[in-house]
């Protein structure tokens, strides 16, 4: 499977609903689980962003449609990147001329 980085950032809905936020993980977990997207990680973070999860899924698809059924909520507006593993770095590296 693929590695994804999901960066939030909390709208003024989602603060509206913040006191709901560990339930919130929960359901975005189960959510993903059913959209055969695997949730490794939720951290609350300082900075630009306010969360940020980390999942795998089997392909782009899969983890943009698990996004958009997350974004459907209104509580944060999110940037994805796909996230190469040591593996798949090595991976790469060897393909290198």
């Amino acid at each position: 499977m693929a590695g994804y980085i999901i960066l939030t950032k909390i709208t003024q809905q989602g603060i509206g609903n913040i006191k709901q936020m560990p339930e919130m993980i929960s359901q975005g977990k189960a959510l993903a689980g059913s959209m055969g997207v695997r949730p490794v990680g939720t951290w609350l973070t300082l900075g630009e962003y306010d969360l940020v999860m980390v999942v795998d899924a089997p392909d782009d698809q899969t983890v943009g449609a698990f996004v958009l059924a997350m974004a459907q909520g209104g509580s944060g507006t999110t940037q994805t990147m796909r996230a190469f593993s040591e593996n798949e770095i090595a991976e790469l590296v060897g393909r290198l001329p």
